[in-house]
């Protein structure tokens, strides 16, 4: 059990498929901290509105984040786009949750983080929306193919490979709206006059300084499996919890072959 000041955690899109809810689990159940922020898309009603899955893991991550805030944890949900229609409850409580359109976290050390969804930096998002439906289509048909992908590769005896990765990361114009994305946000909280910001909602985890502003992703809960968590003594760390979790197969396993463990 790792105890932190404060945990981020953004885009884990239960009542999809592809939320790694299991890993999630896994993580708050080796974790405790003062505050959870969840920064957006924690449940993904796009896809539930055209027919999502809702399997028990995904009951068992909000039982256990209800758990936290009842055993004194303090637990900040700040809407995303695919949970939106949650906008409108901004300023109340339910459950012990305090639902917030963003809030301004103050580290150990006095700085202070603007947290954020981000989407309203999102030039697609904000202003057309329908793109955006596509976009997350296309997306969701890049990440059913990883799977006969990585079947076949695992016949070859290779690892394992994300295709829907490889083309966000890749591809130049993805890798121009990351950078527009990041460069916005980072004007965002100097625009506030705060010290950094942090958000969610491209899936991408980073930990990085535009001058003296420190912006912070918490990435997703669908392939990276990433959170941002606040230290005791005040440091911000980006905690990749499936490298975490293929070491501790690694260590009660052995012997298993490295694409086994994976």
């Amino acid at each position: 059990m790792t105890a932190y000041r404060s945990v981020f955690i953004s885009d884990v899109h239960l009542g999809t498929r592809t939320s790694q809810a299991e890993a999630l689990i896994d993580f708050l159940r080796h974790t405790e901290a003062d505050t959870y922020y969840l920064v957006g898309d924690i449940v993904d009603f796009w896809r539930i509105r055209r027919g999502g899955v809702w399997p028990q893991s995904h009951n068992d991550v909000l039982q256990k984040l209800l758990r936290k805030a009842r055993k004194g944890a303090r637990i900040v949900f700040i809407p995303g786009n695919h949970d939106d229609g949650l906008r409108e409850y901004c300023g109340t409580r339910f459950g012990g949750i305090e639902i917030e359109r963003h809030a301004v976290h103050t580290a150990v050390d006095g700085r202070k983080y603007l947290v954020i969804h981000g989407d309203e930096f999102d030039v697609v998002v904000r202003y057309a929306k329908w793109l955006a439906f596509l976009g997350d289509r296309g997306y969701s048909a890049a990440m059913a193919l990883n799977i006969p992908l990585n079947w076949a590769r695992r016949r070859l005896g290779l690892g394992y490979w994300s295709l829907s990765a490889y083309l966000k990361y890749r591809v130049k114009t993805a890798v121009n709206f990351i950078g527009d994305f990041e460069q916005a946000l980072a004007e965002e909280a100097e625009r506030q006059s705060v010290d950094g910001v942090i958000c969610g909602h491209i899936h991408h985890a980073a930990s990085r300084y535009f001058g003296k502003v420190h912006y912070l992703n918490a990435g997703d809960w669908v392939e990276s499996c990433t959170a941002i968590c606040e230290t005791r003594d005040g440091r911000f760390e980006l905690v990749r919890w499936s490298d975490v979790m293929r070491a501790r197969r690694m260590v009660e396993s052995p012997s298993l072959p490295l694409e086994a463990a994976a």
